[in-house]
C-alpha cells in the first residue's frame, strides 16, 4: 500500500507543479503538436463535465469516492492514478474553489473538443479505464 500512497502523492505533486508553473498572467493559449494539443488557461468552479454541483457537495463526492476507492480497488498503479488526480483537484477545490484547467484537445472527436482538462482529470480518466481494464482481465 505504501508504494500506491507515494506514487498517488508524486501524481498530485505533479499536477500542482504543472498548475503553478502554467498559471501564469497575460499568459496565452499555445497550441501544441501540430494543433492536436492546445493550452488554454481556465479557472473551474463546477464538476467534470459541467456537472453543476456546489463546491462542498463536490468535496463530499469526491472523498466518498477516492474512499470507497482504497477499500474496492487495493494497491495498484490504477489506484495511485485515480488517487493522486482527484486528490489533486480535491486540494485545488478546498485551496481555491476551483480547478485550474489548461488542456484542450481541438480534433478530439465530438464533444470532447470542446472541454478543457488538466493533468489530474487525464490521471483520474487513464487510473479508471485501468481498473475497468484489469477486472475484466481477472474474469
Amino acid at each position: 500500500m505504501a508504494a500506491t500512497i507515494v506514487t498517488a502523492l508524486a501524481v498530485a505533486a505533479l499536477c500542482a507543479l504543472l498548475r503553478h508553473k502554467l498559471d501564469r498572467p497575460g499568459r496565452s493559449a499555445r497550441e501544441l503538436l501540430g494543433g492536436r494539443v492546445r493550452l488554454t488557461a481556465l479557472w473551474n468552479r463546477g464538476g467534470a463535465f459541467g456537472i453543476p454541483l456546489k463546491a462542498g457537495a463536490l468535496a463530499a463526492v469526491s472523498v466518498g469516492i477516492l474512499a470507497a476507492l482504497v477499500l474496492w480497488a487495493g494497491r495498484s498503479l490504477w489506484t495511485a492514478l485515480v488517487l493522486g488526480g482527484g486528490g489533486a483537484n480535491l486540494w485545488e477545490r478546498a485551496r481555491y474553489g476551483k480547478v485550474y484547467d489548461y488542456l484542450q484537445f481541438p480534433r478530439a472527436p465530438g464533444r470532447l473538443k470542446r472541454y478543457v482538462y488538466n493533468l489530474a482529470d487525464l490521471a483520474i480518466f487513464a487510473g479508471a479505464l485501468g481498473l475497468v481494464l484489469s477486472a475484466f482481465r481477472r474474469r
